[in-house]
């Protein structure tokens, strides 16, 4: 299944159920309202949704309508919590070799993960308010799951059966601000502005074969102005997966329905050629690109964003059709 919310005006959108091309949607109400109530009774709402789904697919639809990702809000415009991990342990590498510093060996065995803002999550189409350019704009883009109830202390193979839906994310961070911000040992805050989710959620089996052991194996494309920078592989270079994910966050207390929790900056490794390494696959984050230019040439040559600047993030299915609808931003000016 594909779900969507609507903008109507309040704080947390109408729940839309989204045809498989994304060609057209129709309004739930008369299942659930919110997608929140959907995950809070997952057992019983979703077969109804299910049976929404197939009408859509297959033209059934009484009340269908042309699907406009720019009117959607987040498919969960405020959740319970939003954790974001670090499982692409190349980005880690790639980030720390260009500073000089070591990998150290607990991060290969214990997931690096931060809590972030879920109380103001954005839509696929809002615009990135930045106060200054100075602050080190940079996109990040990742995947994300969001759970059903998972006791505390569950095994990961355990975890990876609360996932209910998918979903693309763009994990805003003022990378100026970090370094100030991480020196006091408390974690990040005003360094991650508002995060940013692709127009439509996805249930796991929309993927396919792609879907394999709590890993999207597909490409996550990152275009910036125009150019596409990233061509980046989902799957194979994922660390932790994302039962290993959930199951790291869920270690001393329960984790509710509604909880998201991201992957991290996907991250491929390069390939070594003569006295080159070769990042054909691109990037999906600015920060990881400076960190080749450092490894390169001895310093970063690529600026972060600037007002203007835009950002598509999408994931293709091995049809071709895109999956969740792409994320679509603009850096502006905070309005006076």
């Amino acid at each position: 299944m594909k779900f969507a919310t609507y903008k109507d005006g309040s704080r947390d959108g109408q729940l839309v159920v989204v045809s498989r091309d994304l060609s057209v949607a129709q309004y739930a109400s008369n299942i659930a309202n919110r997608l929140q109530q959907v995950l809070d009774d997952w057992n019983y709402l979703s077969p109804q949704l299910q049976e929404l789904y197939e009408a859509l697919n297959a033209g059934r639809a009484r009340h269908a309508f042309a699907f406009d990702p720019t009117q959607c809000m987040a498919p969960l415009p405020r959740a319970y919590q939003w954790a974001d991990g670090s499982a692409y342990l190349n980005h880690v590498e790639l980030v720390r070799k260009a500073r000089g510093a070591e990998v150290p060996e607990s991060f290969y065995t214990d997931p690096l993960m931060y809590q972030g803002g879920s109380d103001d999550l954005q839509g696929a189409c809002a615009p990135i308010v930045c106060a200054s350019e100075e602050q080190g704009l940079d996109f990040e883009a990742e995947v994300a799951v969001i759970t059903g109830d998972v006791p505390m202390g569950s095994a990961p193979d355990r975890a990876l059966d609360a996932i209910r839906l998918l979903m693309l994310v763009n994990d805003v961070s003022l990378r100026n601000v970090i370094p100030a911000e991480l020196a006091k040992g408390f974690g990040f805050v005003q360094s991650k502005p508002a995060t940013a989710f692709s127009p439509v959620a996805i249930t796991p089996d929309e993927l396919g074969e792609a879907w394999i052991k709590g890993r999207v194996h597909l490409t996550l494309q990152s275009t910036w102005n125009g150019r596409k920078v990233g061509m980046c592989d989902a799957g194979p270079e994922m660390t932790f997966h994302f039962g290993q994910l959930i199951a790291h966050l869920a270690k001393t207390r329960n984790v509710r329905a509604g909880s998201i929790i991201g992957s991290g900056t996907v991250s491929n490794k390069g390939v070594e050629k003569k006295s080159r390494t070769d990042w054909s696959k691109g990037y999906s984050c600015i920060a990881e690109k400076r960190a080749m230019e450092t490894i390169q040439d001895g310093q970063p040559s690529t600026e972060y964003m600037k007002y203007g600047d835009t950002i598509r993030i999408e994931m293709k299915g091995r049809d071709g059709q895109s999956l969740f609808g792409a994320i679509e931003q603009e850096v502006v000016p905070v309005t006076p």
